[in-house]
């Protein structure tokens, strides 16, 4: 049923950049930094002391208060983003719809925070410590789980974990099952809140985090010469999906269409992305296919990114790969220079950012871009944002395990 069109009718999401909409797509036009030293536990042994750290959140804001406890950190960001977009979309879930309505959250590490927490319980107190709600605190699928519970969603739930590929995935397998008429509606994206000891501690132990502590503002440099690794952050970004007809009827606010998605491996190595970024070339060509549209249709992309050696190159070398001649007159660009690297959540928030950018006629920067890697040689908005109109957006994720994901957003055209 691939006439079945899909539109974007709802965006919520959080960040190192601020809390809903207006914070983030401010802080991102104009080339601001989330990025600080991390003040959630002492860094004082760890080589990378820095991070994009949730500032200002208040769950309560958007969960009721006895209810807060009985969630890690990262249910109370999807419960929050979640909410976020189905306000933004004006959408009510009754007892007439709610079933043709689902949700698909996933998360990279999900509840790691209580896992660390509860276990220096078990050693210091045992086993009477535990909470009865550790094993719904911390497990992946409660984040989609508290979300129907809350709006009455009774259509698809599921949850989506690969790595930092999760957010892509998630959209794009519920963009699939809207178009093949599973669901009238769907509520998705991804979330990660895992600025914990073992998790910096074990970024740390593999060298990919920056180790620029002095100057936290200008560790994250997608692209850049002397880039030395990506940097840890949390948040969500998630998206109201919904069948164009449904939304019509409903007057629902139409912020762009989704028109392709497509996932696939590179069968290489557990954290290495394919020589040349075979791989990734080959997932951005099968979204092409899925949209239906020549790669000389996107006007921007909202690249991986990472800020590490080995993915910016070799990213690099698969845009050229795709686009060929046309590479050189498409606007690239690594929002992870200014969130840092949200993991599970990065797909999500760069989709409402991909979404935001057609929306506003801005290319967002790559900041922290001041020396060229002769390996890294595409426009990549260098440090300033960039008027542009955007028709057609192309978001990528890519994942340990050689997990890749692509989306394709547009321009909303009746």
């Amino acid at each position: 049923m691939k006439d079945r069109r899909v539109v974007v009718t709802g965006l919520g999401v959080i960040s190192p950049l601020g809390i809903g909409l207006e914070q983030n797509w401010e802080a991102l036009s104009n080339g601001r930094s989330g990025i600080g030293r991390i003040t959630r536990f002492d860094t004082t042994d760890y080589p990378s002391k820095i991070a994009g750290e949730v500032k200002s959140f208040n769950p309560e804001d958007y969960i009721a208060k006895k209810e807060i406890k009985k969630m890690d950190t990262f249910l109370h960001y999807a419960l929050a983003a979640g909410t976020m977009a189905v306000d933004n979309a004006a959408l009510s879930i009754t007892d007439e719809n709610a079933e043709r309505i689902g949700v698909l959250v996933g998360s990279g590490l999900g509840g790691l925070e209580t896992i660390e927490r509860y276990h220096t319980l078990l050693l210091n107190d045992g086993p009477k410590k535990i909470s009865p709600f550790f094993v719904p605190m911390l497990i992946v699928n409660l984040a989609p789980g508290h979300i129907s519970m809350h709006f009455g969603c009774k259509g698809p739930n599921s949850s989506v974990v690969t790595a930092c590929a999760t957010g892509n995935h998630s959209i794009g397998t519920a963009f699939h099952m809207i178009q093949r008429g599973d669901a009238d509606g769907m509520i998705a994206g991804g979330v990660e809140a895992t600025i914990t000891p073992l998790a910096v501690g074990g970024f740390c132990a593999m060298k990919a985090l920056s180790t620029r502590n002095e100057t936290p503002e200008q560790a994250s440099r997608p692209f850049e010469k002397n880039r030395d690794g990506f940097i840890i952050a949390e948040g969500a970004g998630i998206l109201v999906m919904e069948e164009l007809e449904t939304a019509k009827k409903r007057g629902a606010p139409i912020h762009a269409e989704i028109i392709g998605f497509a996932c696939n491996a590179d069968a290489y190595h557990i954290t290495a992305p394919s020589p040349g970024g075979e791989g990734a070339a080959r997932c951005m060509l099968l979204t092409l296919k899925d949209a239906g549209i020549p790669p000389e249709a996107i006007s921007y992309i909202n690249a991986h990114g990472t800020s590490t050696v080995a993915n910016d190159r070799s990213e690099t070398q698969a845009m050229k790969t795709v686009f060929k001649e046309h590479i050189s007159t498409i606007a690239v660009s690594s929002t992870k220079s200014m969130t840092g690297h949200l993991l599970g959540a990065a797909g999500g928030v760069e989709a409402v950012f991909s979404i935001l950018a057609i929306k506003h006629g801005v290319a967002p920067p790559t900041i922290n871009y001041e020396e060229p890697d002769p390996e890294c040689d595409l426009e990549y908005v260098p440090n300033v944002a960039r008027e542009l109109n955007i028709t057609t957006v192309m978001s990528n994720s890519f994942g340990f395990g050689g997990t890749n994901a692509t989306l394709i957003f547009k321009k909303f055209e009746g």
